[in-house]
């Protein structure tokens, strides 16, 4: 209300509907594949961890530049939809998801990452990255960006929170590799293939 008044609310509401939809593809296939990791990794199956590992991060870099570029074609229409009666709201609208929509390309590992830890029976680490994402990142970010940039600072904000853990999410991945064995070392392969 401070930043952008009754509109930008209104505006944010919208963008949270849309958000909502297109996060839910991440949510989705990220439980899905939760107990799949669970009973390979249960059955010590490490090379089909690795493989679930590696094509599940294709699918969502896939899945994560597809709905970058959906959401960046249809930032009218989506505006459109649920600005029927206020279309003088619709430029603001369409600026804002232009923004909100770079953090769809983060957004995949953040949700992926934490659930694939839940999936291997470590939680607080997926607590960890799921409470950063949430309260840490983006609630940090909405107190320190609109001074910053105004009220494009708010919208900011949640693709930096996604950025951030998103990257949190692959540094954990990469710290605990050897300990849960989902991606077993190139250098590794190529000894025991010289064997």
């Amino acid at each position: 209300l401070k930043y952008a008044g009754e509109n930008g609310v209104v505006i944010f509401g919208i963008l949270m509907y849309v958000s909502l939809i297109f996060t839910a593809v991440f949510v989705g296939y990220s439980n899905g594949i939760g107990p799949v990791f669970s009973y390979h990794y249960g059955a010590q199956d490490h090379e089909e961890l690795k493989n679930l590992r590696k094509r599940s991060l294709e699918i969502i870099a896939v899945t994560s530049v597809s709905m970058f570029v959906l959401s960046e074609l249809l930032a009218r229409p989506y505006s459109l939809l649920f600005l029927q009666n206020a279309e003088d709201l619709l430029p603001e609208a369409v600026h804002m998801f232009h923004i909100i929509s770079v953090s769809y390309l983060f957004t995949g590992i953040a949700i992926f990452s934490s659930a694939m830890f839940t999936a291997l029976n470590n939680g607080l680490v997926s607590a960890l990255i799921s409470f950063l994402r949430t309260f840490v990142f983006e609630l940090g970010a909405v107190l320190l960006l609109p001074p910053l940039f105004g009220v494009d600072g708010i919208w900011y904000s949640v693709v930096f929170a996604e950025l951030m853990a998103a990257v949190v999410g692959a540094i954990f991945m990469a710290a605990l590799l050897r300990q849960y064995q989902y991606c077993i070392m190139e250098i590794a392969d190529l000894h025991f293939a010289k064997v």
